[in-house]
């Protein structure tokens, strides 16, 4: 199957202190003699660094900065990828090494897929789940959709590093990891009143890194060395769940649902784009509260008839669903935003995602369920 192959191709995870010093010696025992280091101007320290450490090991290496767009922001659009698919020489690239955090990611490895090279990925920040990702989502003509891609073969994730990464996104990770509670939940609504597609092993797996992500939310916060290697650990095997399903509903549903309609709207309106982990931990928030009031009857419109079906287990459901205050006590934790408010996302954009955003996935989440009886 293609995400058996997909996983395959991830054959070496690092987590560790000091593990940049091993990429270098990797890419020489893989045979990789010419590089195409990928950054940006914020992500670049660390790619300073590892160009020392590659040029001691005799690699060739080149080195593409990503530009922002007219906003200041670093962004996975047609601009930035044409800006990387330029500069990879089919005769003179052996391997591309993203040096960033989820956008440079997003763009390497759409670009790798197009061009066949294989990539390997150096986090510098603890800030998403998507670093094993084989699919990228990327803005085209304002509107994000998520495309083939592949994952990378080897990943470098160095504690010093993803230690000293800004408080923002440390919670932006935790938040990206927290927004697992509706996705679960929605995997589960989708499975049971439409029938998608479900893995239990992947579910198993993305639950568990929630669990301990969450149980280290006060360290997670501290940025201790603890926090950090339970958060990216979390946000890796988050990642390679998705990798072994297949496709993002294990760690995507309503929530995200959300984010990405915050996202495009902040796009058109030519505004600084929000962290993408940020949004999709206050929308958890945001989703749990419609979902408990759902779950007590408090419905926008009609009673959904998958729900007025399937009500007893969906209760049970919520039962395990922590609530807005709780998890706004967790994101707090974690030193990021917990409301609206702090997020910068106005009453007028809220409400009207609320109604609209399902339409941005065909995912057969609650908040469909929730929309489509309302309107109909």
């Amino acid at each position: 199957m293609l995400q058996d192959r997909q996983l395959e191709q991830l054959k070496e995870i690092e987590l560790d202190r000091g593990v940049i010093r091993k990429v270098a010696p990797y890419l020489r025992e893989q045979g990789y003699r010419h590089v195409l280091l990928v950054a940006d101007d914020h992500t670049y320290a660390a790619g300073e660094q590892l160009m020392g450490l590659l040029e001691a090991e005799g690699v060739n290496t080149r080195v593409v900065l990503i530009q922002p767009d007219a906003q200041g922001d670093v962004v996975a659009d047609e601009i930035a990828i044409v800006q990387l698919l330029l500069e990879i020489r089919p005769d003179e690239t052996d391997v591309l090494l993203a040096v960033g955090s989820g956008t440079i990611h997003d763009i390497v490895r759409f670009a790798a897929h197009k061009t066949g090279k294989p990539f390997v990925s150096v986090p510098t920040a603890p800030s998403v789940d998507g670093f094993t990702s084989a699919g990228a989502p990327l803005i085209v003509r304002g509107v994000k959709k998520t495309v083939p891609a592949v994952p990378p073969v080897a990943i470098f994730a160095d504690l010093d590093i993803l230690m000293a990464a800004p408080q923002r996104l440390v919670a932006a990770g935790f938040g990206d990891m927290l927004g697992k509670y509706t996705s679960l939940f929605d995997w589960k609504f989708s499975r049971l009143t439409a029938g998608e597609p479900y893995d239990e092993q992947a579910a198993a797996i993305t639950e568990r890194a929630l669990r301990s992500c969450v149980s280290h939310a006060d360290a997670i916060g501290a940025r201790t060395e603890e926090g950090i290697r339970a958060l990216m650990t979390a946000l890796i095997e988050s990642g390679i769940a998705m990798l072994l399903f297949g496709q993002s509903h294990p760690a995507s549903g309503a929530e995200h649902h959300l984010s990405h309609y915050w996202e495009i709207e902040y796009l058109r309106q030519g505004r600084r784009a929000l962290l993408h982990g940020a949004k999709v931990g206050v929308a958890c928030a945001e989703i749990a509260r419609v979902y408990h009031a759902a779950g007590e009857g408090m419905l926008p419109g009609a009673e959904p008839a998958a729900l007025r079906e399937h009500r007893e287990q969906v209760r049970a459901w919520l039962r395990d669903l922590p609530g807005e205050a709780e998890l706004r006590g967790l994101l707090r934790k974690a030193g990021g935003p917990s409301t609206l408010a702090e997020l910068g996302i106005g009453e007028e954009l809220f409400a009207r995602s609320l109604r609209e955003a399902h339409r941005v996935r065909d995912r057969r989440t609650l908040l469909r369920a929730l929309n489509e009886a309302e309107q109909a």
